[in-house]
């Protein structure tokens, strides 16, 4: 077991948001960045990358890239990691599709990333409006290839399979935790629930992928063990990144990991048997998707 050096945050509210060196990111700019900016908003889009607050933001965007989220931007599941607002949505647009689709073509990216929040409330978990994004992106983008991050939809398969059989080329299903800590950060899911997702979605031909966070107070036998079990379960992709506290009210950040603890989690990852590792602690499901394939 490798030995590095972890940086305890203190207690008081002003030095819990003081961040070591490697986690500081430049302020978005640059023409691209006010591209995608104004896309965005002439659309009526919503992206993750907004609403999850994401440090990679003015990276991504400079490129020319973002991961939208689509079935509104307020999520019924209340995860106290999470920047996403909760609560019962309103929103519930079926045109939405093909502004996405729009969109996707607009930024003339080779690869797109879509997610969306839990829409518990509705009968079909938001499973077909999943559907009719994938299936508007793929015929207006015909040659740009597709990231879906899906939720568990509760474990009614028959929606879940209804979205992965328009062929999306990766289906993401973020476990976000280790098994300990999955009542406290993930209240509303459960672990083998989404192992299961995975199995299925792997069962059913397609690439898989998954990510969790770090600093959030787990062991490095508990990462080592959640490793083992998505790769038993068919995960082909794995993304670990530093969990970064949103608001007060989310849960504070236990440890900030050193970079080379993230290199070593990587090395043990492909040991393990994933296809390809993604680890540091900028990133995020999304980030560098295009090299997942």
């Amino acid at each position: 077991m490798i030995e590095l050096p972890v940086i305890q945050p203190e207690a008081t509210p002003q030095a819990r948001t003081k961040k070591p060196s490697w986690l500081k990111v430049k302020l978005p700019t640059g023409e691209n960045y006010r591209s995608v900016r104004k896309l965005v908003d002439e659309h009526k889009l919503h992206t993750i990358c907004e609403s999850g607050n994401c440090p990679n933001m003015g990276e991504c965007w400079g490129e020319g890239t973002a991961t939208f989220m689509i079935l509104g931007n307020v999520c019924t599941r209340s995860c106290s990691f999470c920047a996403v607002a909760t609560g019962r949505p309103t929103e519930y647009d079926l045109d939405e599709p093909r502004r996405v689709a729009e969109a996707i073509q607009l930024m003339k990216v080779k690869h797109a990333v879509i997610t969306s929040v839990n829409r518990d409330e509705l009968k079909d978990k938001g499973a077909q409006v999943w559907a009719d994004t994938i299936r508007e992106t793929k015929k207006l983008n015909p040659d740009t290839t597709l990231e879906t991050l899906i939720p568990d939809f509760k474990a009614k398969w028959d929606l879940l399979y209804l979205v992965i059989d328009e062929k999306p080329e990766v289906v993401s299903h973020n476990m976000e935790t280790v098994e300990r800590l999955y009542r406290k950060v993930r209240p509303q899911a459960k672990y083998e629930r989404s192992l299961e997702q995975i199995r299925r979605t792997k069962d059913y031909g397609r690439r898989t992928k998954s990510g969790i966070m770090l600093g959030l107070g787990e062991t490095d036998d508990e990462v080592y063990k959640i490793m083992d079990d998505l790769v038993e379960y068919g995960c082909d992709v794995l993304t670990l990144g530093q969990y970064l506290q949103p608001t007060k009210m989310h849960l504070d950040v236990l440890e900030f990991v050193h970079p080379d603890k993230f290199a070593h989690f990587k090395e043990e990852g492909l040991k393990r048997g994933f296809d390809y590792v993604e680890s540091g602690p900028m990133v995020r499901s999304s980030y560098h998707s295009e090299r997942h394939l």
